[in-house]
């Protein structure tokens, strides 16, 4: 089956065809206290996708509680007043079903997969611990400790994680996409219970949840049977709302940073505009041209044509309130981040005044369709994508527009996204400066 999926991907990266994308039959529904129920039949497997996703994320922190979305996701698991410490996971897995959750900078979604005769049991599971979590000091304390090991190994132990978040810190100087999702190592060690409770009171009520059905289902009975349990559920409308307030860059900001490296290492970020926004197609399109896999302008250059760089790449990452273009690469042994730098940024110079070529725009386009495509196979995929363009961009239904949006991208949106978003005024580069493992700390 991977094999048959890959191939077809690879046809579709090989095809100039329309990127086309057909309507899913979504039935949408309001409760009185204002949760959004979003249902999508497809009996083609016995399986039921449930999600629940609350509007809030790091984007919703500010200094001090650096990472309360996340370790409070971890927190959701702990009980609620009719299921006991770790009786949600339990209940779920032990009749063949499967539990996650995640945490963005957006949004925190809790999905499970399950069999169709378990929906009543998840749809009570979930509504109990949106109204009825309880939570400990104790538990409150072995969470932060599994956060704080998570965050050792995604970020402080990490060759890569720990330059990302110099690099967001500097992009970011005001707003709260200024730190990962993991927070800062003091916040999370200093969050308390009494935050933990308010930011459950304020955040996670119906008024500020999409809760998405996909499956073998029917959506008048997954009506009833949300109504059934969250219908009671008391709202909160009134959400506070994060302001963007990051002010306008005006130059260059440059960070070197100093750890233990293998290799050179740099990564540079530019801001630019939100998921949604009219530019933001373009950008993805140069995206792929110049840094997705091995075939971008980036990769070709700089490891293979001048040999530079064991690694180089970025993507276009877009947030509910703004956006950040990524480029790095690992250079090769005797070989500096200067010389990454000049490489790079002479490719995006050419991208602001050289058209792409007919073939690069399809080729780019075709591997957005099947990155599309291979992210939408499953019933949990698809929820994921409908809850987060009902949640974030506002309506489900503009899923159905990516299509229209990439295909109307030109060779000269390139040159212009290029030309506006991609200029030194708004880059901001982290260089990794290395030191041998041992070495005395700077400054003793």
């Amino acid at each position: 089956m991977k094999k048959l999926l890959l191939s077809l991907a690879i046809l579709m990266l090989l095809t100039a065809s329309a990127f086309a994308v057909q309507e899913w039959p979504v039935q949408k529904y309001t409760l009185k206290n204002g949760l959004t129920l979003l249902t999508l039949e497809d009996a083609s497997t016995p399986a039921v996708s449930f999600q629940v996703g609350y509007n809030v994320g790091s984007k919703n922190e500010r200094p001090g509680i650096t990472g309360i979305s996340h370790l409070f996701e971890h927190m959701m698991f702990k009980g609620s007043k009719n299921f006991a410490d770790k009786e949600h996971d339990r209940l779920v897995q032990s009749s063949g079903g499967m539990i996650n959750a995640y945490t963005s900078n957006d949004m925190t979604v809790y999905h499970q997969e399950f069999g169709k005769d378990q929906l009543e049991l998840v749809a009570r599971l979930e509504a109990d611990r949106m109204q009825y979590l309880t939570i400990t000091d104790k538990q409150l304390a072995s969470e932060r400790q599994v956060v704080l090991e998570e965050r050792n190994m995604r970020i402080d132990n990490s060759p890569f994680g720990d330059v990302l978040e110099q690099l967001m810190a500097n992009v970011y100087l005001a707003h709260s996409y200024g730190w990962l999702t993991i927070g800062w190592r003091k916040d999370v060690e200093n969050i308390s219970l009494e935050d933990c409770l308010n930011y459950y009171g304020t955040y996670y009520n119906p008024a500020n949840a999409v809760v998405v059905v996909v499956g073998d289902v029917k959506s008048a009975e997954v009506q009833k049977v949300v109504e059934k349990y969250f219908g009671k559920i008391p709202a909160n409308p009134k959400i506070p709302r994060p302001i963007y307030n990051e002010p306008e860059q005006k130059g260059e900001r440059r960070v070197s940073y100093h750890k233990v490296s293998q290799l050179p290492l740099f990564i540079a970020g530019y801001q630019c505009p939100a998921a949604g926004h009219a530019d933001s197609y373009a950008l993805d399109v140069l995206s792929a041209i110049l840094s997705g896999g091995e075939s971008s302008r980036a990769y070709q250059r700089m490891v293979y044509k001048d040999q530079i760089a064991i690694a180089a790449g970025g993507q276009y990452q877009s947030m509910e309130q703004g956006g950040v273009f990524f480029a790095f690469s690992m250079m090769q042994p005797g070989k500096t981040t200067a010389d990454g730098e000049k490489a790079l940024y002479e490719e995006i110079e050419k991208l602001k005044t050289e058209p792409v070529t007919a073939e690069e725009l399809q080729k780019a386009k075709n591997q957005i369709e099947a990155q599309f495509y291979m992210g939408n196979q499953s019933n949990d995929q698809k929820g994921s994508q409908l809850g987060y363009f009902q949640t974030i961009m506002g309506d489900y239904k503009l899923i159905f527009q990516q299509a229209d949006k990439y295909n109307a991208v030109t060779a000269e949106d390139i040159m212009r996204v290029a030309n506006t978003y991609l200029g030194e005024r708004s880059r901001t580069v982290v260089n990794v400066i290395q030191e041998n493992k041992g070495a005395a700390p700077m400054g003793m």
